[in-house]
């Protein structure tokens, strides 16, 4: 994933809630659920329907691959896994178009193509000014805004009084109300207003740097880190317990590295989930709840911090351990959450498989070991179910690997779509929108500049179709050398229907294994070529032609779908409780 720190938004909006008045709404929202519990339990019972099952469970590990899956199940190597699939069925999982975790994840909560819930990518770009923001919410002084549309089956099923905990799906912030619990995913923001923005110093002392540019000092000396008036053990090649600070506007948590170099790593400055300056739960106080139960935890969205790494603040031992420790988190509150289940749907994603695998997809040892540990975890819900849960063990896509980078607003540009005034930097800097027909960012779509949509569109309406076609005819199999780079481009009015279709890239480009979209592309650079090696850690991706990186889906029900996709999980919580599928929901119930 690549979205730059300022997408969120600036970090002084965070003071727009401020901390005490969280505190107090999350307080006193708990004690009146509290003394509601008994006559909306007794309501939500008569209201419900008959179905098939009491409960149902949701566990989600994010881009686990279905090719590595099934390798390593004909080879004895996960017993749980191989288990599950007995007592039900196993299949691949149809993954959206494009194969990114926003969009599939948006998709499996929605039931809806992305035409529908209006998720394409991580990044949309602002019309006006060109410039990339986040896709799915949008952070002001003044309000929190989700930008995913169309209606979650948790929601759904609320209303019938069956009630759900909903635990880091990806695209849940700001958090909805429903009939449930709820703890916000991908996309939640650290306390700076970004999508995750480290720090690295190199000196033992200095100032971490907080919401609105405010700064706090702190030193390391003799392995102890002083900081606020506390005191931290800092162990070389090991993390700080999460560290609670007070800035002026709100409350936040950080963990310090010290590396070997003697240099020192900070994570995020992160929303503190005992007094959170933006919502990251529902009911508010149940993130506060959470960390008073089991211990403070991450609450930014993307919580393993792969740009570090990539950049080469932390080592992969460091970005291993820190990985770790946020999926120990995770399964804190997920069994805890299984052992309270009563009635009702539990869905919690772990972001762990994903993360790694980026970052060290090519190691075998590394990746065979991350699957035998969600193969315990899938062993450990196992031993935890009885024979009226009905549980699904999901991916919303696969993995490959990632050798090249593909720059395709460098192709326009050689071929005359794209046209520079000045020279090329990030987020368009240089382009010559009066000339220029066809852009690129974000990690899978391409854009037409398109005169009526765009702030200075050249692209007659009239001409659109045409030159639709011919993009994705001329870039449908290119070629690096001898090596097919692109597989295939779609045309999104082929891919998607619904209320949001003008929102949607004008293609989807589906790229060939061991290629994506460069990192000078993602963030609308033109580099000097098309095509280029990946030099960063980064090396796994699943940002190709989604017919590539197909998901996997477990049951310990027989499935009746074919060929399900992820879409069809909706449709089917919603069945399992008797509640029927509104007619706008596209997919279908697998079991």
């Amino acid at each position: 994933m690549i979205v730059p720190p300022a997408y969120v938004g600036p970090g002084a909006g965070f003071a727009f809630l401020g901390s005490f008045l969280a505190l107090a709404v999350s307080v006193v929202g708990g004690l009146l659920a509290a003394l509601a519990w008994p006559f909306r339990a007794f309501r939500n019972k008569l209201k419900r329907p008959r179905g098939l099952v009491k409960k149902a469970i949701f566990l989600g590990f994010d881009g686990l691959d279905p090719a590595v899956t099934e390798r390593m199940m004909a080879e004895g190597k996960l017993p749980n896994f191989a288990k599950l699939r007995a007592m039900g069925g196993y299949s691949r999982l149809r993954t959206t178009f494009p194969a990114l975790s926003p969009v599939a994840w948006s998709t499996f909560a929605t039931g809806v193509n992305p035409g529908r819930h209006n998720i394409f990518d991580f990044l949309n770009r602002d019309l006006r000014t060109y410039l990339p923001e986040l896709s799915s919410a949008k952070v002001t002084r003044t309000s929190v805004e989700m930008r995913r549309k169309s209606e979650t089956f948790w929601k759904i099923l609320g209303r019938y009084g069956i009630s759900s905990t909903i635990l880091r799906v990806p695209i849940t912030f700001p958090p909805e109300k429903f009939n449930g619990r709820l703890l916000s995913a991908m996309c939640t923001p650290d306390l700076r207003g970004s999508q995750g923005d480290h720090s690295h110093f190199q000196a033992s002392e200095g100032r971490l740097v907080g919401p609105a540019d405010e700064s706090l000092p702190f030193q390391a000396v003799g392995g102890v880190l002083e900081i606020q008036g506390q005191r931290h053990t800092l162990p070389v090649g090991g993390y700080t317990p999460w560290i609670r600070l007070k800035f002026r506007s709100a409350r936040g948590i950080v963990r310090f590295l010290q590396r070997s170099d003697g240099s020192l790593y900070a994570t995020p400055v992160q929303i503190d989930p005992e007094n959170p300056a933006l919502p990251i739960s529902h009911p508010g106080y149940y993130a506060m709840y959470l960390a008073k139960l089991l211990g403070t935890f991450s609450t930014l969205g993307m919580a393993e911090d792969t740009h570090a790494l990539n950049e080469g603040a932390i080592d992969q031992a460091a970005f291993l351990l820190q990985a770790a420790d946020i999926q120990k988190e995770r399964e804190a509150m997920f069994f805890d959450a299984l052992r309270k289940l009563r009635h009702g749907v539990l869905a919690c994603v772990f972001d762990t498989t994903d993360r790694v695998q980026h970052m060290c997809f090519g190691q075998t040892d590394v990746i065979e070991n991350l699957y035998r540990d969600m193969d315990r975890i899938v062993g450990r819900t196992l031993a935890q179910i009885d024979p009226g849960t009905a549980i699904f063990v999901l991916s919303d896509h696969g993995f490959c690997g990632f050798r090249r980078g593909v720059n395709l607003n460098t192709w326009l540009l050689r071929e005359g779509y794209l046209v520079l005034d000045g020279e090329s930097g990030d987020y368009f800097a240089g382009v010559d929108w009066s000339r220029t027909r066809a852009y690129t960012f974000g990690l899978g779509g391409l854009y037409l500049n398109l005169k009526g949509r765009e702030a200075l569109g050249i692209v007659d309406p009239t001409d659109a179709d045409r030159l639709r076609s011919e993009l994705c005819s001329r870039l449908s199999g290119l070629q690096d050398g001898t090596d097919t780079a692109i597989n295939e481009v779609w045309q999104s009015r082929n891919l998607y229907s619904g209320a949001y279709l003008e929102a949607a890239p004008d293609l989807i480009v589906g790229y060939a294994e061991g290629y994506r979209t460069s990192w000078a592309a993602a963030v609308g650079m033109v580099s000097p070529d098309v095509f280029e090696d990946n030099s960063k850690p980064w090396c796994g991706d699943h940002c190709v032609d989604p017919r590539l990186v197909p998901g996997v889906l477990f049951a310990n029900r027989a499935l009746v779908a074919t060929d399900p996709g992820i879409e069809d999980m909706a449709a089917t919580a919603l069945k399992l409780f008797g509640v029927a599928r509104p007619h706008w929901m596209e997919g279908r119930a697998v079991v």
